[in-house]
């Protein structure tokens, strides 16, 4: 709302409402609270690794919804780029078995899979709506944002009333400190972000860009906590790095033409060769 009070300041516009565009926000904000709770639903079920491991779902429900209801055409090699990025970032997260028990990965009851299913169809669906409504209109981001996210804290109040009563709106903030604020900045940021990215960019950039995190959170996490990277995660990263130069590079430019391709050399004259006359 400061960043939108600042726009209009500095433009000399004023929004406006239209009630039949501001209609179709509270339908991203329903699906993103069912989402949210979906994930709590899933945690029940299932260890973090395997929960981990069925998030990256998402990277391939998010192509197909995007090819099917904003009708992006995605060539073969765009699709294998997808799905080599999902290969990637679960090798990422898949630890070796002297870490941990791999007998217990994939171990769950099958509810915990048809919840993370579901858990990823509603991600996608979520932000491929998300990327249609922030497109749909000229109206600016962050008025956009402001409806958005309007319906978002009136949904999930009405959750916690229905949940907990008022007692539990009263004690909403109880222990927070600094750090907890500081979380909820960055979250907010995130989100901020996130909307420019459905606004001039697509869900796919999107997906890439919070794949491609893993590497810079590896970096941080050396020189700040002395983690010691595995040998998953390296590899991980080289195949998303594969993924992403297969997706955004023109497919000309992936395919080295041999020598006779790129110089056909000159064309082929026809030439006429007349039958002599048998008379002479």
């Amino acid at each position: 709302m400061i960043m939108l009070w600042r726009e209009e300041r500095m433009n000399g516009t004023r929004s406006t409402l239209d009630w039949r565009t501001a209609r179709l926000y509270p339908i991203p904000s329903l699906i993103y609270l069912i989402h949210n709770n979906v994930q709590f639903a899933t945690l029940t079920y299932v260890d973090t690794s395997t929960y981990q491991i069925m998030g990256n779902l998402k990277i391939v429900t998010t192509g197909i919804l995007f090819r099917l209801f904003l009708r992006r055409k995605l060539s073969n090699l765009q699709w294998m780029a997808i799905i080599l990025l999902t290969v990637g970032t679960t090798t990422s997260q898949i630890k070796g078995c002297g870490e941990g028990n791999c007998g217990s990965l994939f171990s769950a009851p099958y509810e915990g899979y048809f919840l993370g299913l579901v858990s990823a169809f509603l991600s996608a669906l979520a932000g491929v709506y998300t990327e249609f409504l922030m497109k749909k209109t000229n109206e600016s981001l962050y008025w956009q944002n402001a409806q958005l996210y309007l319906f978002g804290v009136l949904f999930n109040f009405l959750r916690l009333v229905l949940e907990g009563g008022w007692q539990k709106v009263w004690g909403l903030f109880n222990g927070y400190d600094v750090m907890t604020w500081l979380v909820v900045l960055n979250l907010g940021c995130t989100g901020l972000l996130v909307s420019w990215i459905m606004k001039y960019a697509d869900n796919i950039v999107k997906v890439y860009a919070t794949s491609m995190a893993m590497l810079l959170t590896m970096i941080l996490s050396i020189f700040l906590f002395n983690f010691r990277p595995s040998l998953q995660l390296f590899l991980g990263i080289i195949i998303c790095t594969m993924s992403l130069q297969m997706y955004f590079t023109p497919p000309h430019l992936l395919v080295e033409l041999s020598a006779c391709q790129r110089d056909p050399g000159p064309a082929l004259s026809t030439i006429s060769i007349e039958k002599p006359n048998a008379a002479t």
